[in-house]
């Protein structure tokens, strides 16, 4: 069963990282999602600066005990699964730039696409070409 929630742990981790990175993206697509993606960026960068813990980490240490898994190291979840395995060791802060920018990336793209579209209801209904005179 402890192996179970840590199958879930892990997979729950590698999805927020991946929203992390892409969540800007798909906000271009749905745009109201943004407010979703500036929390989980933010507590991405304190979770990647050691500002705070990630609670994930911590059950997924809980669960593996359990389990009778060996434990994280004490590094946690992406010194495990991603640092040396993804990418080299001497990587952490090319990656970590990396990412940064693909986020500053989707929302610059973001920002551009809103100031394009002026948020007016009008811009975003699709017409069947003909004008309403003609129908």
């Amino acid at each position: 069963m402890y192996a179970i929630v840590v199958g879930l742990i892990v997979a729950s981790h590698f999805a927020f990282i991946a929203y992390v990175l892409i969540g800007g993206f798909l906000a271009l697509r749905w745009r109201r999602t943004m407010w979703l993606h500036v929390p989980a960026v933010i507590w991405g960068i304190a979770i990647a600066t050691k500002r705070v813990d990630c609670p994930l980490t911590s059950v997924e240490r809980w669960a593996r005990r359990n389990a009778g898994m060996a434990p994280l190291p004490p590094k946690g979840f992406i010194a495990h699964y991603l640092t040396g395995t993804i990418y080299p060791a001497g990587w952490v802060v090319g990656v970590q730039l990396t990412g940064f920018a693909v986020v500053a990336l989707s929302w610059a793209l973001y920002l551009r696409g809103r100031r394009h579209i002026g948020w007016r209801r009008d811009d975003l209904a699709i017409t069947s070409g003909a004008s309403d005179d003609e129908s």
